[in-house]
């Protein structure tokens, strides 16, 4: 009989710590997306302070990204038992003291080139921290994380969208920005197919119209540079893409 109780006490130790291994996974998942997102939006905000070195209030948007990041950088950091998880985290946090001594200083093109580079740096690295922890998600889990990504994928294409126009226009970053909109669009295709209930479905419409809108400002990225409009254009369709997000967390 006490063979029996200890064997069940094990069972339940066992579960216990795959359970919580498990939301651990999940926790450094999230970080890494959010480390993806930031990724794009710290290279693109500094690309737009290149463009216009005068605004303060970009410089200052720049010191809470990069506080963010540092939030994300500890909850990976606290969490993850990966030696290699480890070591890739300790590379992204020299990166991010770079790019913190980047911000610290005039910017210019060359600094501008390092942005980019340091911007791909972090996205490699969230993407190796989320393979090394998997999660079997249910469907509405995955809805979640691909509008996380669809994000992502918005501020990707913005960051695109001004290299192209403050002296970075060449063939990789033209192919790289297509190939982000090809995978957005891929994206809402799915949100399309979704049931939503009415008031999602009002959001839906409201993404759509707006994407198209964007997709005109992009196609027409060669001969007219409006960063200020397309900005505000993107913020507005990020904001439409969090409340279906929303949407998607609520209904887990």
């Amino acid at each position: 009989m006490k063979n029996i109780f200890y064997v069940s006490l094990l069972f339940l130790a066992v579960t216990f710590l795959s359970h919580a291994a498990t939301r651990g996974d999940v926790k450094v998942i999230e970080a890494s997306e959010n480390i993806r997102y930031l990724s794009q939006k710290l290279a693109k905000e500094y690309l737009f302070l290149y463009k216009y070195p005068n605004k303060v209030e970009i410089k200052e948007e720049l010191e809470k990204l990069l506080l963010k990041l540092n939030d994300d950088f500890r909850i990976i950091a606290t969490t993850t038992k990966d030696s290699d998880t480890k070591d890739i985290l300790e590379f992204l946090a020299y990166s991010k003291d770079q790019i913190e001594q980047i911000f610290n200083e005039e910017p210019d093109s060359e600094k501008a080139a390092l942005m980019l580079d340091y911007s791909e740096t972090l996205l490699e690295g969230a993407d190796s921290i989320a393979s090394a922890h998997k999660y079997d998600f249910s469907d509405e889990e995955k809805m979640l994380m691909m509008t996380k990504k669809m994000e992502y994928l918005l501020e990707r294409i913005t960051k695109y969208y001004m290299a192209l126009n403050v002296g970075f226009n060449n063939t990789t970053n033209k192919e790289s920005m297509q190939e982000s909109i090809d995978r957005f669009e891929d994206n809402i295709k799915i949100i399309n197919a979704y049931k939503y209930p009415s008031k999602e479905v009002r959001e839906q419409v409201r993404m759509n119209i707006s994407w198209e809108a964007n997709k005109v400002l992009l196609s027409r990225v060669k001969v007219l540079f409006i960063p200020k409009l397309m900005f505000t254009s993107v913020n507005y369709l990020e904001n439409i893409v969090s409340k279906i997000a929303l949407y998607h967390s609520k209904n887990q």
